[in-house]
């Protein structure tokens, strides 16, 4: 049988690639094995009862269809490992430029964090929340009123007044009515420039403001 090259893939593919390769070294095996069996029997035989190459033929035809199976996965997850990296490739033209992606985390930096964030219409109120990594609700105060979009700068301090580190993530949540009580729709994002790209379990992330979102939340990109 044809031999079938080895696959070699990028950390998060690894472990497909190795299942192909330890199936590809099996078959390889079982085939040799089959081979060789099948030879020792041919030259064994009993002349008055040769044996029926019909079903040795069918089990040849049903070796060859799962290697061939095995090759199709292979060559499947190649173009799937070119498709990942492509899409690393054509995000990392977004370095240093000003991004802004939907999402609402932020990196507390030099002793700020800011919010960008759209109303979907006219909001007499305006509260919001400042969360840290573990869901502790740090700040709770209120923005400015208004419509459209919006910016909310956090000068990281809790309600105690004591400042927080810097480094570290902070979830804003935003509440918002208008003047007769009722909510106003709200949609968050992250603005600063993109300083890094890379793939995690197979999707490209950019980090934006210290914050990694992915690709596709990506809404506007400024030089």
């Amino acid at each position: 049988m044809t031999a079938t090259p080895a696959l070699t893939s990028p950390t998060g593919s690894s472990t497909t690639a190795s299942a192909i390769n330890n199936s590809l070294a099996s078959l390889a095996s079982n085939s040799q094995t089959f081979l060789t069996l099948l030879t020792t029997q041919l030259k064994n035989q009993d002349p008055t009862s040769p044996l029926d190459t019909n079903q040795f033929t069918a089990q040849l035809t049903q070796m060859t269809g799962v290697e061939q199976q095995l090759l199709s996965n292979q060559l499947l997850q190649q173009l799937v490992t070119q498709s990942t990296g492509s899409g690393v490739t054509n995000a990392v033209g977004l370095i240093g430029k000003q991004v802004t992606a939907s999402g609402s985390n932020a990196t507390l930096q030099s002793g700020s964090a800011t919010w960008q964030y759209t109303l979907g219409g006219s909001a007499s109120t305006v509260n919001v929340q400042v969360s840290d990594g573990s869901g502790n609700v740090v700040y709770a105060g209120q923005a400015h009123p208004g419509a459209g979009a919006q910016t909310f700068s956090w000068n990281g301090q809790d309600a105690k007044g004591q400042q927080q580190a810097n480094g570290g993530s902070y979830t804003l949540s935003v509440n918002a009515v208008d003047s007769s009580g009722k909510a106003v729709s709200v949609s968050n994002a992250v603005q600063g420039a993109a300083t890094a790209v890379e793939q995690v379990n197979g999707q490209t992330m950019i980090t934006v403001a210290g914050v990694q979102v992915p690709l596709t939340a990506v809404t506007a990109v400024q030089g």
